[in-house]
């Protein structure tokens, strides 16, 4: 069984990323780290005990890492708004998850953030499978999730709706990966993502 455990937002630049959520959800991510082996850096913003929000961007401060940056980074451009663009699944047996996954969701990779460790599914071309909106797979290692140590803005995710215009085959993939979450799949003419965010002023939405 697997259940989502963050929302990722893809940006430009940290600043920017930051901005967009201030905007929509009325509350600023904290500080997150840095990711060595992808050249990239985070922000992030709790959203319950086991689930965050993720800002995610390249780190200028670093050099290229060598292969594509994971979720699909390497083809943003530099003028690209901020936007919810995928999300990552945690299951205690990422191995096991992956080959029972309908899609390629890619190699299972070791990453590391600060003192945090962790096991990760990344495409060999750092894209995003199915068409942008199948999640990535993580297994933590044992120390406790980092969700319990953000600042608790008492906000939550209610719902995660997926557009896609084969709902079918993204029914599939949900079904394989036997997740527990809120998930629904919805017909759509594009691929993309809306999250449905409990907030002390209401119900917002976080989508491109």
């Amino acid at each position: 069984m697997s259940s989502i455990d963050h929302i990722t937002v893809t940006a430009p630049t940290l600043a920017a990323g930051a901005a967009f959520v201030f905007k929509t959800l009325g509350v600023a991510p904290q500080p997150g780290g840095e990711h060595p082996r992808m050249g990239t850096h985070n922000l992030l913003l709790r959203l319950g005990d086991a689930l965050f929000l993720e800002v995610i961007a390249t780190n200028p401060e670093t050099p290229s890492p060598g292969r594509p940056r994971w979720f699909a980074l390497d083809d943003l451009a530099t003028d690209a708004q901020p936007a919810l663009r995928t999300w990552v699944a945690s299951t205690g047996d990422i191995r096991a998850a992956a080959a029972a996954s309908t899609e390629n969701l890619g190699l299972v990779a070791p990453m590391s953030r600060g003192q945090r460790n962790w096991l990760i599914t990344i495409p060999d071309d750092g894209s995003i499978a199915l068409d942008g909106i199948a999640p990535a797979l993580i297994e933590w290692d044992d120390r406790p999730h980092p969700a319990p140590g953000l600042t608790d803005h008492r906000l939550s995710l209610s719902r995660l709706d997926i557009f896609h215009p084969d709902p079918q085959r993204v029914s599939a993939l949900l079904s394989s990966l036997a997740l527990s979450d809120v998930v629904e799949c919805r017909q759509g003419d594009r691929p993309h993502l809306v999250a449905h965010i409990n907030t002390p002023q209401g119900m917002k939405e976080l989508s491109l």
